[in-house]
């Protein structure tokens, strides 16, 4: 980490690689012998379709996603997507399924029914959103248009450990904050959408990865925008795209690429939750209240057993360098997001300064 560098634990927009960081002021006045900054650059310029079609090369060679899914790069971030989705899928028999698991995939249920018959198939909000629901307890329609999930839970720190078997019925997923984190089986997968600012680059853009079969069903009334078709038809770029977060995304693909891809990222994302959660199950001050099956690797949550003493530890952290550390309002107590982005090493600092905390406070 570079001098007087932070470790930012926010949950979103979070910490980007330091080397894409690096290579973006590099070359934040003259990209490439230009002459000047992507952030200038005419999305119909020569220089930028290069960057657009690289950025969704790399894409599909990071995520191994098959050519018989599209990749689109929007914006209005995630929560515009729990209107696409069902804009764009839910046109045959205007039925779709949905497991909520925390707030966000809450959100999108409560969008979707705008638009149709929306069927709860299953929900942990009795639980305080602490588990993923278990294979046997869905309640899936057979006549469903779609199945939607949250596969990682930001606010709650729980995570999907398996994919749910859906059938014949294509399955959605809001992988907001784990793509890029591990392998992912695209095929398992009708659609895949994402908001970038967690793991992929600055807020602004979201990729969707969609099924071909699943385009060109929208209703005439959809906003051109949103229509996955049209969007798909002129390349991410019937209007002006989020021209530098998409780029930004170019410069982190490539860092992944040269760390090992998934696969080398997917064991040091492990290795940091391990550290981390180890230390709580341990601990004589600090708890995680999730299933342990459930817990997320990208967003660990945990308490103390009072809200001063959370308070005191955020206060304290944060003037140790360990910033962002405040649970979301939902749920209190502490929350360190460990994207893809953070190193070992800001981990490993974390868990020092919480054993000195608990010394001092338990």
């Amino acid at each position: 980490m570079s001098e007087n560098r932070v470790y930012n634990f926010s949950a979103g927009p979070s910490m980007l690689p330091e080397p894409v960081l690096l290579k973006a002021q590099k070359e934040l006045l003259n990209y490439n012998g230009s002459g000047m900054s992507v952030m200038e650059m005419s999305h119909r310029s020569k220089t930028y379709d290069e960057i657009i079609c690289e950025t969704e090369s790399l894409t599909r060679k990071v995520l191994n996603i098959p050519d018989n899914y599209k990749i689109l790069f929007l914006q209005g971030g995630a929560s515009l997507q729990f209107a696409a989705v069902p804009i764009n899928l839910m046109t045959k028999n205007r039925k779709a399924d949905y497991i909520i698991t925390g707030q966000f995939s809450k959100k999108a249920y409560q969008e979707a029914r705008k638009y149709g018959d929306i069927n709860v198939a299953a929900s942990t909000e009795s639980e305080n959103y602490s588990r993923i629901p278990a294979q046997s307890e869905l309640n899936l329609s057979p006549d469903a248009d779609y199945v939607h999930i949250c596969l990682n839970n930001t606010i709650y720190g729980t995570k999907w450990s398996y994919v749910p078997d859906t059938g014949a019925v294509p399955l959605v997923a809001d992988m907001s904050s784990c793509i890029l984190s591990e392998e992912v089986d695209v095929t398992g997968y009708g659609l895949i959408y994402a908001g970038a600012q967690k793991n992929m680059a600055p807020a602004g853009l979201t990729v969707v990865i969609v099924r071909e079969d699943l385009i060109g069903s929208a209703p005439d009334s959809c906003p051109t925008v949103m229509d996955y078709k049209i969007m798909s038809e002129h390349g991410s770029m019937y209007n002006t795209p989020p021209t530098f977060a998409i780029y930004i995304f170019k410069l982190v693909l490539e860092w992944v690429v040269s760390i090992g891809g998934l696969n080398a990222l997917n064991r040091i994302n492990r290795r940091k939750a391990a550290l981390l959660y180890d230390f709580i199950d341990k601990s004589r001050l600090f708890t995680n209240p999730v299933n342990k099956p459930d817990r997320s690797i990208m967003n660990v949550t945990f308490k103390t057993n009072s809200e001063e003493l959370d308070a005191l530890f955020v206060k304290q952290a944060a003037a140790n360098g360990l910033v962002t550390l405040k649970g979301h309002r939902s749920v209190g107590g502490m929350r360190a997001s460990i994207y893809n982005a953070m190193p070992v090493e800001g981990v490993m600092k974390l868990v020092e300064f919480m054993r000195e905390f608990e010394a001092e406070n338990a």
